[in-house]
Formats: structure tokens, C-alpha cells, sequence
């Protein structure tokens, strides 16, 4: 059987806050041109009052209104993230609350940092081969503004706030999605994540 998924739709949600290089310029030792010139970025989102939630729901809502689906259609749904509103429940959980999936779709997180929506679409292409419903629902979804070290000029320039959600949808005549997907649990690189996470913990608190 040569089964995948087809993407049907997107949607998108940013928080209103928009935060210029210039903004950064005066909080870190930066400037519009260090930033530019290096990563092309000129502006990011942060939160303010909107929650990881709120992106989700809005990104989902607008995916399945380009669809032309409806909740009742979902037969699963996977956030990839790892700066959700709480450890539990998921905000793929979260996401069935705000939308009225059905009580029987599958929704969970996945935590794969930069590769998680790659995973997460995987992912959804073996649920939905057992789901009821062939229709999924797959967001990206990261509030990085809550962990950013804003003494470090090399990251803090980097990441915002923000969600993307695609509805796809599972057929056997569909060709097979192409991926190699794995993990490398380098202990260097394990090292500096760690060392990252315990910084912005420290920045929190």
C-alpha cells in the first residue's frame, strides 16, 4: 500500500505585538544591520496577553476554514512544540477543547524542537491509517518570547512567537511522503541544549 497525506489547507496565528531590530537594538548590544545582515530578519511577534492556546486555536480554526472542514471531520490532532501553556494537558488537548473535536480524535504533543512539525506530519500519516476519519490537523506552535535569554545578543535576535497549522488529509492513493527522519544524541550538542534550557530558566526565575 502506497499511503500518505495530502496537505488540504493552512492557517496562521501571531500575536499583536511586533518587535522591531531597532526595539532589540535597545535592550541587547545589537543593531538593525548585525541582525539584518546576518539572518535577513527584521521583525519577530512576542506575546503579550494571547497564550500558546490562543495561537493554536486561531492557526487550527483558520486551516479548517480553508479546508471547508469541519471539527466534526478531525480524526487526530498533533502540536509539535515545546513551549506550551502547561505540561499537562496538552495543547493539542487544549486545541479539542477550543474546537470541539470529536471526543475520540487522538490529540497530543510532540517535542522535536526545529524538526517537530517534520515529525508531527510523520506522525499523523500512521495515525490517520488506523484513524475513523481521515482528515488531521498538524500545528507548529513555539512562545519562545517566555525563555529568550536577553543577554544573549547571538539568540535573543532569533526567535518569536507563533503558530502554523495545516489540515492534511489521508488517502491509500496518495504517494508516500519521502523522509529520513532520525536523532543524533551527540553529547556536545546535548551539553549546549542543556546549558541553553538552564540559562533561560535562570532568566526566568
Amino acid at each position: 500500500m502506497n499511503a500518505a497525506l495530502r496537505l488540504i489547507a493552512t492557517g496562521g496565528a501571531l500575536p499583536g505585538r511586533t518587535v522591531t531590530n531597532e526595539d532589540l537594538s535597545r535592550m541587547v548590544d545589537t543593531s538593525d544591520e548585525w541582525i539584518t545582515t546576518r539572518t535577513g530578519i527584521q521583525t519577530r511577534h512576542h506575546c503579550t496577553t494571547e497564550t500558546h492556546t490562543d495561537m493554536c486555536v486561531g492557526a487550527a480554526r483558520q486551516a479548517l476554514e480553508n479546508a471547508g472542514i469541519s471539527p466534526e471531520d478531525i480524526g487526530a490532532c498533533v502540536v509539535a512544540t515545546f513551549s506550551s501553556d502547561y505540561l499537562s494537558p496538552s495543547a493539542a488537548c487544549m486545541v479539542q477543547r477550543g474546537l470541539g473535536l470529536p471526543h475520540d480524535a487522538v490529540c497530543f504533543d510532540l517535542n522535536a524542537a526545529c524538526s517537530g512539525f517534520l515529525f508531527a506530519i510523520h506522525t499523523m500519516e500512521c495515525l490517520l491509517a488506523q484513524a475513523p476519519r481521515k482528515y488531521g490537523l498538524v500545528i507548529g506552535a513555539e512562545m519562545l518570547s517566555r525563555f529568550i535569554n536577553w543577554e544573549d545578543r547571538g539568540t535573543c535576535v532569533l526567535f518569536g512567537d507563533g503558530a502554523g497549522a495545516v489540515v492534511v488529509e489521508w488517502r491509500e492513493d496518495y504517494p508516500s511522503i519521502h523522509a529520513v527522519l532520525g536523532c543524533h544524541g551527540d553529547p556536545d550538542m546535548l551539553g549546549a541544549v542543556s546549558y541553553t534550557h538552564l540559562r533561560a530558566h535562570e532568566t526566568r526565575g
